[in-house]
């Protein structure tokens, strides 16, 4: 079982380069896992919205062009459902069942995820409604993915 992630923005900070890496290694006995970066693009410091548009469109085709058709593709977003630790660990597993080695997530960059992007994704989903740095995003979202699997298998991690 495989599951990508793909991100929006190359990661640069040390200790979240750090964190990342021993979540993966923890994940490796249930699954592995893929995080694949995609160059964000440069943006003025205080930008309208037709300039975030227009970088939000550039950033979505490229994770559109590295896209597998047969991908069930996740797309993080702030305005779409929550759940709770359980309940997405429930969605996990009902996930890699249906879709196993096809199961894939796009995390945006700090402007969110293009329209076009939105539309290819099977499925949006919300870590918290509150905002996060978009590469802490990908720290907590194999955090989830590793609690996910504890869960599924009754083992204490959660608790």
């Amino acid at each position: 079982m495989k599951i990508k992630i793909y991100a929006i923005g190359r990661l640069k900070e040390m200790y979240l380069k750090q964190a990342i890496s021993e979540y993966v290694e923890r994940l490796k006995p249930f699954v592995s896992i893929e995080i694949i970066e995609v160059d964000d693009e440069p943006i003025n410091s205080n930008p309208g919205e037709k300039e975030i548009e227009i970088v939000k469109t550039k950033e979505g085709q490229k994770v559109l062009k590295l896209l597998r058709t047969n991908e069930y593709l996740i797309g993080l977003d702030l305005v779409n459902k929550e759940l709770t630790s359980v309940q997405f660990a429930t969605y996990l597993q009902d996930k890699l069942e249906l879709g196993g080695a096809n199961l894939s997530f796009v995390i945006g960059g700090s402007y969110g995820l293009s329209e076009e992007l939105k539309t290819r994704c099977q499925n949006r989903l919300a870590l918290s409604k509150m905002t996060f740095l978009h590469q802490m995003t990908r720290l907590i979202l194999l955090e989830q993915i590793y609690r996910a699997f504890k869960i599924n298998r009754n083992e204490v991690y959660h608790k």
